[in-house]
């Protein structure tokens, strides 16, 4: 899961980028980066770390220009390192650069081809840089000295031929103008909008709303999925359905936790959404437990707290926050290692005792994934005195790995995979634990927006909405993704000595 950003303005829009960045540092806290265009040349500036510690003032002055893309990394395919940072770029045709967010499900086979046959070299293994080689060689093909916006739909219409899988780009073809794609499923979000000024309009593409809100730029509406826009540098705006029988199926998993509740997103409200799971639940709990001891509800902050309060509410009980959060470390769910997020968890919150001692407490997370946090901050109430521990999750069990772009580990890696509701409770200490349903969590979506049939559910059902996801695919995605393997293609990528990656100044 990984934050993008576009702009195309009047003046310099790299503190833009920046700003925007730094809204969408919730969805990517492994690399940052920036490039902008003046006058046909490219600036760029990316590095690994927060957006805070990679961009200085002595880099804002040199990324220049009017128009520029910046993107905020969550590893997932690939390793982890400097050269993995985004946006990517080749100098052919023309100067594109593209940041990415979500995962190819067929970046393997892509590979090959565009080694073989498009006699384009790979020098990462992230499946961005093998999306940006097909992009650059379908236009290329085109055989045009100058694109038009006719060309650039036409190569967007043929990655969705080649690729699979989950993808929301943001790019930029030098002194020409940006473009923005999604698949046909739309699994991963993107937005656009534009801001009126005295000189004509400006315009902004992004991950979420919310990075568009802080800017002024007034939301438009979601890019389609399927759909292509491109926006010249005199602020030309196009756009074109690149696909046909595109249907929206967007990953439900972002309502549960990667987005801000403040942003909207194929016309949900991230919040709202949150209060009806909340909701959900209480009614759920009040079926089952009609009985029950709560005294109170406490939420494992932060995405958890709109739906924690909605089933206090739901239940008539107390709502407390009795898990204070240290700001200053990051989100633990895409720390990049077991010991980093089981460390970073004691060093993130500390227990109110006075909302514990003697009380039977019902904690309300957004997920439970891998297990370990869950029991780690269950520990910690008993630790503050609470007499019982009960746990909700306001989604249903994770039991499938995610192969669209979130990294959820392999199956086996699951607390609730092959395992009953009561053995995850055990398995976590608590007293009794309540899941979502399923259909209740559909329906927390579909009331926000009843056009969309389908959600993409599959870390809950195992459906995956691709047809190449088998067997064989998740195999050889558990293998990728398990820790040891993480740790050696890190060491590898720590080694590797590339001029780009570092760069502030002009690629020229």
């Amino acid at each position: 899961m990984c934050g993008v950003v576009g702009i195309v303005g009047k003046t310099d829009v790299n503190l833009q980028l920046y700003d925007a960045l730094i809204m969408l540092q919730h969805r990517g806290q492994d690399a940052a980066g920036i490039m902008t265009c003046r006058e046909g040349h490219l600036h760029q500036r990316k590095n690994i770390g927060l957006v805070s510690d990679v961009f200085k003032s002595s880099h804002m002055k040199e990324l220049l220009g009017p128009m520029g893309v910046g993107h905020v990394r969550y590893p997932t395919a690939g390793s982890s390192g400097p050269s993995l940072a985004q946006p990517f770029y080749v100098n052919s045709p023309y100067g594109i650069c593209m940041a990415h967010n979500g995962n190819l499900t067929n970046s393997s086979e892509l590979s090959e081809h565009v080694f073989k046959s498009d006699l384009r070299h790979v020098n990462t293994d992230s499946d961005s840089e093998i999306l940006l080689n097909v992009f650059a060689h379908e236009l290329q093909l085109q055989g045009k000295l100058k694109p038009e916006p006719a060309d650039v739909f036409t190569a967007v219409e043929r990655v969705h031929r080649r690729c699979r899988g989950a993808y929301a780009v943001v790019g930029m073809i030098a002194n020409y103008g940006l473009f923005a794609f999604r698949d046909p499923h739309g699994i991963r979000p993107l937005v656009f909008g534009k801001r009126r000024t005295e000189s004509g309009y400006e315009y902004m593409v992004a991950s979420e709303s919310v990075a568009l809100d802080v800017l002024g730029f007034e939301l438009e509406r979601d890019v389609a999925p399927g759909e292509a826009i491109f926006i010249d540098t005199a602020g030309k705006f196009y756009a074109q359905q690149c696909v046909k029988n595109a249907q929206l199926t967007p990953c439900i998993f972002e309502q549960v936790y990667f987005a801000r509740p403040d942003s909207l997103m194929d016309n949900i409200s991230v919040y709202k959404a949150r209060l009806r799971m909340g909701e959900k639940l209480a009614a759920k709990l009040l079926r089952e437990r009609p009985d029950h001891d709560i005294d109170v509800v406490i939420p494992v902050p932060d995405t958890s707290r709109v739906s924690a309060q909605a089933m206090a509410e739901g239940l008539g009980v107390k709502y407390r926050e009795g898990l204070m959060k240290n700001r200053y470390i990051g989100r633990t769910f895409i720390m990049p290692g077991q010991k980093q997020r089981k460390k970073s968890v004691q060093q993130k919150l500390n227990a109110v005792k006075l909302e514990f001692q003697g009380k039977n407490v019902m904690l309300v997370d957004d997920s439970i994934v891998r297990g370990t946090t869950s029991g780690e901050i269950i520990q910690m109430a008993r630790d503050a005195g609470a007499n019982k521990v009960y746990m909700a999750s306001a989604a249903p069990p994770v039991r499938y790995p995610n192969v669209y772009g979130i990294d959820m580990p392999a199956a086996s890696e699951l607390i609730a995979h092959d395992r009953s509701v009561a053995e995850v409770a055990e398995c976590i200490g608590a007293d009794w634990l309540i899941y979502q349903d399923i259909e209740d969590l559909i329906a927390c979506g579909q009331e926000g927006n009843p056009s969309i049939e389908h959600f993409d559910c599959s870390v809950f059902t195992g459906k995956y909405i691709t047809s190449d996801v088998d067997a064989k695919y998740l195999e050889q995605l558990a293998a990728s993704r398990s820790e040891n393997g993480k740790r050696e293609r890190d060491v590898g990528a720590s080694r590797e000595v590339i001029g780009l990656h570092n760069s502030s100044t002009g690629i020229h």
